[in-house]
């Protein structure tokens, strides 16, 4: 697992680097382009106009969403990939910060229409997932939606059939999505598998 450093060097070739895999059908990124469209839409559709990003990377997604007028706050890590997303979206609400440690105090003090995950939770134990999930469903407005886009399987089999065709390249250090263990905990949780490593977690406000 890179750390903080490790994505600020990886920052400039990232958007590459997820392309690579995308475009191959390959674990990790396999549907990674086709998970950003569907929460882009739905949030269109919805019309969410107040966003948290979590882990935003170098922004292509939300930098999409800015372009349509929605008011956008994110917490990232990487403070080069702050610097290259503040370019895109001078007047967003951008924050440095670990989320293991969860939300930075500033974003505590807003409500949110949408919380947006892809691709950043699964540094969090599973433990440790359902904590800040169950934190950030307390950020939302009424008939808000967190959307998680990132490596997940319906069960451990098929988690354990993706490892092992992947072994060679399987990063240990993360720990993916098994979602028949996470539905007792959040009853309003839905998923739809976009590829065979990949999915749309979305959970809703009570």
């Amino acid at each position: 697992m890179l750390n903080s450093k490790g994505f600020d060097l990886w920052a400039d070739e990232y958007d590459k680097s997820v392309e690579l895999s995308d475009d191959e059908s390959s674990y990790p990124f396999a549907g990674y382009k086709k998970i950003l469209n569907e929460i882009y839409n739905s949030i269109l559709n919805k019309s969410y106009k107040n966003i948290l990003d979590i882990g935003f990377g170098t922004g292509t997604l939300i930098s999409k969403l800015y372009d349509q007028e929605c008011t956008i706050y994110g917490q990232d890590f990487s403070e080069k990939m702050i610097e290259i997303s503040q370019a895109k979206m001078p007047n967003a609400k951008l924050f440095h910060g670990d989320i293991s440690n969860g939300l930075v105090n500033p974003l505590l003090n807003y409500k949110y229409d949408a919380i947006i995950a892809t691709y950043s939770l699964h540094h969090l134990s599973d433990n440790n997932k359902i904590i800040f999930l169950n934190n950030l469903l307390k950020q939302l407005y009424d008939g808000g939606c967190i959307y998680i886009g990132d490596i997940a399987f319906e069960n451990r089999a098929l988690h354990n059939k993706c490892m092992n065709e992947f072994r060679n390249e399987w990063d240990k250090d993360e720990i993916y999505f098994v979602i028949d263990e996470l539905t007792s905990y959040f009853p309003n949780l839905h998923f739809k598998k976009i590829s065979e490593c990949s999915g749309l977690i979305t959970i809703k406000e009570k």
